[in-house]
């Protein structure tokens, strides 16, 4: 439940803002003259440095509202929301893609405009944020809308960054529910919801996502969806059985455990409307806050992050011909959740004898006299994607090619073996994470990297530039990775963490409690009771915990929404908040029109923690059973 903005055609009569959206969201005011003291004032904080900023996607963080002594709270509210959007995938598993900037900027005012009402005070900030949609009375109090100006000014203060490579985040400093999606997303810094705003607005602005709302007003239903087949790609007027015989919309996931709870199929309800269109996931986090991107949204946003970088950072240069008497390689990106494939084909025909390997020695090729071809296609072999289209995309397969002519021969020239990048040192490494390690390129030789675990040698084949620490199964504990180029002495070493934070729950007084051999512990209830969930990590940083009812899917553990430490409240019926209702036990409800029969009995709930090196903890669980009250007699 965030913020679904201004609809399109409001939106058009505001489009001289410079922000209007195909999402349909407005998240900037109108543009204002640069005022040449916002840009002097601030300062450039590196959060998450990857590689270059031209060959990386950078997530620019900018704080309105914190005035300079606020900036630890800026700088508390930036880390919150990232382990957030890490915990989430695919930015879980392509974090290696991602570059992150904070701008400081102090305010000389704290707080923003018109928060929480219009007779509001207007503050004097850094980027005019207001909600409201910029303190308009026709807006929605949520939407929450940054100065244009301003904010694009801030973003060109991080060298390589361009309109092109980066997503702008604007944070409040603000505790009431707001945000927006757009060319800017916007979310306020302290709301218990707010760092759950930021992933689900980020698909709006860089995946073009729809919200999927059966409303706009709060509290009124939507309506029917009176309009033709939409043009987005998680919602459509077919039927389940057409989507197949079309191959249309996400019939390649139709049926398969949806990542946000349930099944994929179809749902009736989305585009603020409550009837005639349908959505694939009952709730996915463009619906509902706290739950993951299913497969479909999921798929769109692999590829939108992916087509902010390429897959190919460098390579032997390819401008001229070369001779056969010399290695080629390809740098690549490196991927945190999988490897990505690399094959190499001669004339046409696979090198099955180079297959993954990233530096080729053309020498062992005895290559015919004359011209010949040789091509390098890396390709992302992610499981999160089954669109072909997107799979051979550009964002997912990249293709490089040389003329070989065995009559040149190549220059020699000294090239001392040394790593030129890696993955960060300093923090530990999650137990499930791909490591990376890229060298220099001789043209007389291969470098190889030889990998070690707690001092002994660790078997890579293929691509030794990578190392899949997942496929170790690690045990539990500390354990230190090293790579060093062999022959040389050049050694980089982590420390890997393979202990899940642990997670714990706290619940109000129940009426009894069970304990029976081989089940988990059951609490009794005859009325509503409280939830409050805790975790803890030896290796420091923030852990993300998350619940789930009866199966369904897992949402990340926010408090409550009035208050994030306040534990979380289940009832028979759901609690209605600001016209959306939280915390039903059993089967959910999130607007009131939605089915309040009470569901007694007993469930199963889940919880678990994922830490900020991402390793996720195997689920724990308790019963809860909630008895109806009861009848009145007399």
């Amino acid at each position: 439940m965030t913020t679904p903005g201004i609809r399109l055609r409001r939106a058009a009569a505001l489009a001289t803002a410079g922000a209007l959206l195909t999402t349909g969201l407005l998240a900037a005011t109108p543009a204002a003259a640069a005022d040449t003291s916002v840009t002097e004032a601030a300062k450039v904080v590196p959060v998450q440095t990857t590689g270059p900023a031209d060959k990386r996607f950078n997530i620019i963080v900018l704080g309105d509202g914190y005035t300079a002594e606020e900036m630890p709270a800026f700088r508390a509210d930036v880390d919150k929301h990232l382990n957030v959007l890490w915990s989430t995938e695919p930015f879980a598993s392509y974090r290696s893609y991602v570059n992150v900037w904070a701008v400081e900027v102090p305010s000389a005012e704290s707080g923003v405009d018109c928060d929480p009402g219009l007779d509001s005070p207007r503050r004097d900030t850094a980027l005019g944020m207001g909600f409201w949609g910029g303190c308009e009375a026709n807006s929605v109090q949520r939407l929450l809308t940054v100065d244009s100006t301003s904010a694009t000014a801030l973003a060109d203060l991080v060298p390589g960054s361009t309109s092109a490579n980066r997503q702008i985040v604007a944070l409040a400093n603000s505790d009431t529910y707001g945000g927006a999606g757009g060319t800017f997303a916007t979310a306020s810094g302290g709301n218990a919801l707010s760092s759950l705003i930021t992933p689900h607005e980020i698909g709006h602005s860089l995946g073009k996502l729809q919200d999927e709302y059966d409303y706009y007003a709060r509290g009124v239903p939507g309506g029917a969806y009176e309009e033709g087949e939409p043009s987005s790609v998680h919602h459509t007027l077919l039927t389940e059985e057409q989507m197949k015989q079309q191959r249309a919309k996400w019939w390649r996931w139709l049926g398969e455990k949806s990542e946000s709870g349930g099944v994929i199929g179809r749902f009736e309800g989305g585009m603020y409307s409550t009837k005639g269109v349908w959505r694939p996931s009952k709730h996915s986090i463009m619906k509902t806050l706290g739950y993951a991107f299913d497969q479909v949204g999921r798929e769109v946003m692999v590829q939108k992050i992916s087509a902010k970088v390429n897959l190919v950072q460098d390579h032997t240069p390819n401008t001229a011909a070369i001779g056969d008497d010399r290695t080629v390689w390809v740098d690549t990106l490196h991927p945190v959740g999988g490897e990505l494939d690399l094959a190499w084909r001669l004339d046409g025909r696979p090198l099955r004898v180079a297959d993954g390997a990233r530096t080729l020695d053309l020498r062992r090729l005895q290559l015919s006299p004359g011209t010949h071809s040789l091509t390098a296609t890396i390709t992302d072999p992610t499981p999160f994607v089954r669109d072909p289209a997107i799979r051979a995309s550009a964002a997912l397969t990249r293709t490089v090619s040389w003329s070989v002519d065995t009559a040149l021969r190549t220059p020699r020239e000294p090239v001392r073996a040394a790593f030129t990048s890696h993955t960060d040192t300093k923090a530990p490494l999650g137990a499930a994470s791909v490591v990376y390690a890229d060298t220099t390129h001789p043209v007389d030789r291969t470098l190889a990297v030889r990998w070690t675990l707690d001092g002994r040698p660790v078997a890579n084949p293929g691509n030794d530039r990578d190392l899949d620490l997942g496929a170790l199964r690690l045990r539990p504990g500390a354990h230190t990775l090293a790579a060093r180029i062999a022959g040389s002495g050049p050694t980089l070493t982590w420390t890997v963490d393979a202990t899940p934070a642990t997670g714990a729950y706290a619940l109000s007084k129940p009426l009894r409690t069970v304990e029976r051999p081989g089940r988990p512990v059951e609490y009794v209830y005859d009325g509503p009771f409280t939830m409050k969930l805790t975790a803890r990590d030896d290796q420091g940083g923030s852990v993300v915990s998350q619940f789930r009812v009866d199966g369904d899917g897992w949402q990340t553990y926010y408090g409550w929404p009035t208050d994030a430490d306040a534990p979380f409240r289940f009832t028979p019926g759901g609690t209605l908040i600001d016209n959306l209702v939280y915390g039903k036990l059993g089967r959910t409800r999130a607007v009131p029109w939605d089915d309040a029969s009470p569901d007694f009995g007993t469930h199963t709930i889940e919880y678990r923690t994922i830490d900020s090196a991402g390793n996720v903890s195997a689920p724990k669980s308790f019963l809860a059973t909630l008895l109806p009250a009861p009848a009145a007699t007399g």
